[in-house]
Parts: C-alpha cells; sequence; structure tokens
C-alpha cells in the first residue's frame, strides 16, 4: 500500500505546489485526480511516481516497478518506437522475447499507424500518444501512474487504454491517474482525489453511486450553489 505522509512540494523558493498531503493508494485501485489547472495534479502524480522529490514529509510503500506516462511524452526523439521500446525493455531487466511480443501485443491493440521502424519525431500526436502509454505497460509494474493518458488518442485506442487500465489493476497495480474529458464509462474508478489549493479530498466511490452534473447558472449565484453541493458531499470536479 503506498502512502502520501505530509507531503508538501515547492519549486526552488516558490510557495508549496502541494501541502500537507495525506493519501493512502491501495493496490489493485483505480484513482482518479481531478482539480482546476494550476492546483497541483502533475505535481501530485509526479511526486507518487518518484519523479520528484517531495519538500516536505515522505512517500512511503513505492512499489519499485512504476510504470509512467508524463504530461508531456518527448516527441523529438530519434530513435524508432521499436527501439525505444526494446531499450525500455532491456532497462527493467525483461527478457528481450518476453519485450518483444508485448510491444507487438500493444502497438497492435493500440492500432498504431505509425511506422515502428522510423524516428519518433515523425509521429503523429496521437501514435506519439499510443508509444507513451505502451512504454509504460510494457512491463508489469505494481504502480501506475498517468497524466491525461487519454490525450490525442482515437476512438479505439481510447477504449483499449480502458481495458489495459482495468488489466493492470486486476493484476494487482496502484492505478493514479488524471482524467480531465470524463471517461466514465472506460475506466472503473475506485476513489476520487479532488486537489485545490494545493491540498487534497479523498472520495471513495464505485461506478454507480457518484453522478456528475454539468450546471450553467448566473455568476452570481455559482458560489451558492457550490456551497450547496458541499454540503451534500459533493466535490467540484470541472476545469
Amino acid at each position: 500500500m503506498l502512502r502520501l505522509e505530509g507531503v508538501g512540494k515547492r519549486y526552488g523558493r516558490g510557495r508549496l505546489v502541494l501541502s500537507e498531503v495525506e493519501l493512502t493508494l491501495p493496490g489493485g485501485q483505480t484513482t482518479v485526480v481531478r482539480g482546476r489547472n494550476g492546483s497541483g495534479k502533475s505535481t501530485l502524480l509526479r511526486v507518487v511516481a518518484g519523479v520528484c522529490r517531495p519538500s516536505l514529509g515522505r512517500v512511503r510503500g513505492r512499489p519499485e516497478q512504476v510504470g509512467y506516462v508524463p504530461e508531456r511524452f518527448p516527441a523529438h526523439l530519434r530513435l524508432s518506437p521499436h527501439d525505444y521500446l526494446r531499450h525500455l525493455g532491456a532497462v527493467r531487466g525483461q527478457a528481450r522475447a518476453v519485450t518483444e511480443s508485448r510491444i507487438e501485443e500493444l502497438l497492435t491493440r493500440l492500432a498504431f499507424a505509425g511506422e515502428p521502424d522510423e524516428p519518433m519525431n515523425r509521429l503523429s500526436k496521437g501514435n506519439t500518444q499510443k508509444v507513451a502509454v505502451a512504454q509504460a505497460l510494457l512491463a508489469p509494474c505494481g504502480l501506475l501512474v498517468l497524466d491525461e493518458p487519454w490525450t490525442g488518442l482515437d476512438t479505439t485506442a481510447a477504449g483499449v487504454l480502458g481495458e489495459l487500465l482495468a488489466e493492470a489493476a486486476a493484476a494487482g497495480a496502484n492505478v493514479l491517474l488524471i482524467d480531465h474529458e470524463e471517461h466514465h464509462d472506460l475506466i472503473h474508478r475506485d476513489r476520487l482525489v479532488e486537489i485545490a489549493d494545493g491540498r487534497v479530498q479523498v472520495f471513495e466511490t464505485s461506478h454507480d453511486d457518484l453522478v456528475e452534473l454539468t450546471l450553467r447558472v448566473p455568476a452570481h449565484r455559482a458560489e451558492a450553489l457550490r456551497a450547496t453541493a458541499r454540503e451534500l458531499g459533493g466535490v467540484e470536479v470541472t476545469g
């Protein structure tokens, strides 16, 4: 079980982007992070994944193998998708034959339409994102962290990604992701983390017990509606 204990994060001498974060993430479950732009969502994911260290507090129980899809996957690489994925398989200590089989499976399921042996800097945005997803799922991992993983994916690949995330959770992985597009029908969400001003609120959910509404109201009534929603146990997830 992965735990964040009193985690705070600042960059340089700036303000705290994350503040006093207490969060427990059980294995085999899927947690979705929501919040407005600049609220600290991507920073939270980077801290959980081990990409950056917290300025305060600590992270306990991070698995040795972590799959990570960053917000911006490097698109300028001169390696081909095949060579890039083979290299990562080797770095993770996976047998070459296993890696080759997994590459073929993932690229086929995601309907990768680019040329797998040409430089990645020639790929479309959608195909680049498919490689980003493939590298995170290439080897078995105990923690899978994805920052807006549906960005650029076509409808078919988006559905397959939902299947792959469910398979990872079923295999015991701890799945944590940011989802702005509200892919309710593609993922089973066990937990919703709402982040605002660097602080988190955790809501235990199931696929059936949470209803999300989009409402248009006069600006002068918006704050009153937010207050009412909070009294009812709701959380604002737009932005």
